[in-house]
């Protein structure tokens, strides 16, 4: 007599697997895409200050980002660089990524914080992090004093940053969670953590939020770990 057919389906993929096809399919982070290379230095993380604040507006990520790689191309990668651009010299950058629909209030905006990171902070983003002894929360009110950093801007600069200042690490926010989840993936931060290689924490959060910003990226890498 024949043996009963088994019902069950193909054996769901690993978190390590799911993590690995995320990171192959929807990295790297914002920042790389931005051809910002992060390191504890001013430079860097004023552009990832800049790219998040470009991120912050109802804007698709790779106008965002475009956006980003034209400030930096015309040389705007520092705050006394940008205070000391002319204001059509910004726009026009934000312009010709198709920035439009806010370029005049981003420009406001990306002078502001250039200017209160040069006066509160001498120009050096990692004095931020001492001032509020590298404690997250403490970081994050610090980082949302800045015009056009809310909640969603400081989420963004601390899950990009956090291989970096790895005293922020793990850094997923809400949408990051709530996209591993649905993934099958550990919806505790720490625990999710460790299903990463050695510094990729921070694109693998990235990689999260792609995927829930995407439909079809989704589907691939739900395709790809049946």
């Amino acid at each position: 007599m024949p043996g009963k057919q088994s019902t069950r389906g193909p054996p769901k993929a690993s978190g390590a697997e799911t993590v690995r096809v995320l990171l192959d399919t929807a990295g790297p982070t914002y920042a790389s895409e931005s051809h910002v290379t992060l390191k504890d230095t001013p430079t860097p993380l004023f552009q990832l200050l800049t790219l998040s604040l470009l991120l912050s507006a109802r804007i698709s990520s790779e106008i965002a980002v475009a956006a980003a790689r034209e400030l930096f191309r015309a040389g705007l990668r520092s705050p006394r660089a940008v205070r000391a651009a002319d204001r059509r010299t910004i726009i026009s950058a934000l312009g010709r990524a198709g920035y439009v629909r806010y370029d005049e209030s981003t420009a406001t905006r990306l002078h502001a914080a250039a200017v209160r990171v040069d006066d509160e902070y001498g120009g050096d983003l990692r004095r931020l992090a001492r001032a509020c002894d590298q404690e997250t929360s403490a970081a994050i009110r610090l980082l949302t004093e800045f015009d056009g950093i809310g909640p969603v801007g400081a989420d963004i600069f601390f899950r990009e940053v956090q291989d970096v200042w790895t005293w922020v690490r793990p850094y997923f926010d809400t949408r990051a969670i709530e996209s591993a989840r649905e993934l099958g993936l550990p919806d505790d931060p720490a625990a999710l953590s460790t299903l990463s290689p050695e510094g990729r924490v921070a694109e693998l959060a990235a990689a999260l939020v792609r995927v829930s910003l995407n439909s079809r990226l989704r589907e691939e890498v739900r395709g790809d770990t049946r």
